[in-house]
């Protein structure tokens, strides 16, 4: 292993989009910079992420004949909001939508691919973009550009504390897998972008119900490391208890083994085909290459519930299903663990709009045919509920029993074949929006409302209670917080020649 020095300009904890940007924008500036990471490699959620960006004033706008501004954009945050009912933080909502549009760019001269722009309501201009041929693409890129920046990055490095050195941020404590401690000092001070908290139960347990509790996280290693050192310090948490899409979310369990799609090479030749693709190619050609996207990322709408599908364990028992959140009952049975009993009645309504499946909006909806096309690990059918329940592994006794149960109080009974079982699925906890309450430079508040010195957040753990309700704003505040996030702590502390 090439031996690596103890001292940086600038230390970042966490090496997902957030934590990149801040790199890269600091490297770009002189600066000695450190990315320590946990996992066994870079990218954190945002490499799992659908990968949608909404922002301002693009090319693609412009391609597409739209008048946007980073104003309007401002303004119509207060649409998408509306139901948030907790203030946001407008000082910055305005460092977002400001931000965005050079943001955008900056990720596209760095060889990353969108396609769109998508409408999204209640915004009052497509702004949505999607990233190309998967979120891959931003590891890939950022990645790239930070090795050639000579930022150092050391993965298998969990940060366990800070260390300060006459009342400022000066470094920070690592456990390395082999149980080995080491510590870094940084000039410069350190940016926490290690994210949300959606995988630490302790962090849930405060802040949410039971069934949140209880929930799968969709990146498991979203355990609010970089909270909780800096509440230690006496840092809070902002909107810790708010969801901006409600929690937990149905999902269908992920694929054992990543389809082709997902395996794409990310590319800028390999995006390029496919944005020329979607562009001209008939949809008939292109729509096998969606549904594998969306059939892998997303989850099934509550409108399968509403035309009277039924919802059981796996165990096969009945379990009760609230169209406000239906995986609350699933969340809350001990197996977490569950599939979603239709008919040949409710399967023939599911094959056209408006009846969808799941929907990655703007770009496509995935109905009954995509699924038993692209998903047959979630896709089961049978002529008969007892084939049906020996082909999911259920007791043929327990499954009669659930859907005579379901039968006996539904508008129209589950009766005509074929028999179908969607799932298994689960109650995920995708992200959580509570974050470190920041300044609008994104300095960390520390317990007497005043800058920690030395301490920096950005991403999720920098949220600061801006609400990002809608696709396309937490990746987009990703990137645009760690870019400002690397300004600020650059101009605090030392010069630059003082690290070397």
């Amino acid at each position: 292993m090439v031996p690596i020095p103890d001292s940086f300009d600038l230390i970042i904890v966490g090496s997902g989009g957030s934590g990149m940007a801040a790199a890269i924008e600091a490297a770009t500036a002189g600066a000695k910079v450190l990315i320590l990471e946990k996992a066994p490699e870079i990218g954190g959620a945002t490499a799992r992420s659908v990968g949608t960006y909404s922002t301002s004033s693009t090319p693609h706008q412009k391609r597409a004949g739209i008048e946007d501004s980073p104003e309007r954009h401002y303004a119509d945050m207060d649409l998408v909001n509306a139901n948030a009912k907790y203030p946001d933080n407008l000082g910055l909502r305005r460092l977002l939508t400001f931000g965005a549009p050079d943001t955008f760019r900056w990720l596209t001269e760095l060889g990353i691919e969108f396609i769109g722009p998508n409408i999204e309501p209640p915004q009052t201009r497509p702004r949505m973009h999607n990233v190309i041929p998967s979120s891959a693409a931003f590891p890939y890129y950022l990645g790239r550009k930070c090795e050639a920046l000579g930022v150092t990055t050391r993965c298998n490095a969990q940060v366990t504390d800070l260390i300060f050195n006459d009342g400022r941020v000066a470094g920070v404590s690592v456990r390395m897998t082999d149980g080995e401690t080491e510590s870094y000092r940084a000039n410069h001070g350190v940016i926490l972008t290690s994210g949300d908290f959606a995988a630490s139960p302790e962090y849930r347990a405060r802040f949410f119900d039971q069934a949140v509790v209880n929930s799968v996280a969709a990146y498991p290693l979203a355990t609010g490391d970089g909270l909780r050192i800096a509440e230690r310090h006496g840092a809070r948490i902002v909107n810790g208890d708010y969801a901006a899409f409600y929690i937990p979310r149905l999902r269908f369990i992920p694929p054992s083994q990543p389809n082709w799609v997902m395996r794409l090479p990310p590319s800028r030749i390999v995006a390029r085909m496919i944005r020329w693709g979607t562009a001209l190619m008939p949809a008939a050609i292109m729509r096998p290459f969606v549904m594998k996207f969306i059939t892998t990322i997303l989850g099934p709408e509550q409108n399968l519930f509403k035309a009277g599908a039924a919802m059981v364990n796996a165990s096969g028992k009945l379990l009760p299903v609230e169209l406000k959140s239906p995986a609350k009952h699933l969340a809350l049975d001990p197996s977490n663990s569950g599939f979603i009993i239709l008919d040949g009645r409710i399967a023939d309504q599911f094959e056209a709009w408006p009846n969808f499946i799941s929907t990655a909006p703007g770009v496509a909806h995935a109905y009954i045919s995509d699924y038993r096309a692209a998903r047959k690990d979630v896709f089961h059918e049978a002529q008969s509920l007892d084939a049906l329940a020996r082909r999911i592994g259920i007791d043929p006794a327990a499954l009669g029993e659930a859907v005579a149960e379901h039968n006996h109080t539904a508008t129209e009974p589950l009766a005509r074949p074929p028999f179908i079982a969607l799932g298994p699925v689960r109650g995920y906890v995708s992200i959580t929006e509570g974050g470190l309450a920041v300044t609008d430079d994104l300095h960390v508040l520390g317990s007497d409302d005043k800058p920690i010195p030395g301490l920096f957040a950005a991403g999720s753990a920098g949220q600061g209670g801006v609400l990002l309700d809608g696709h396309g704003h937490h990746l987009a505040w990703a990137f645009v917080s760690g870019r400002q996030a690397a300004r600020t702590a650059m101009q605090s502390g030392p010069s630059l020649s003082a690290a070397g």
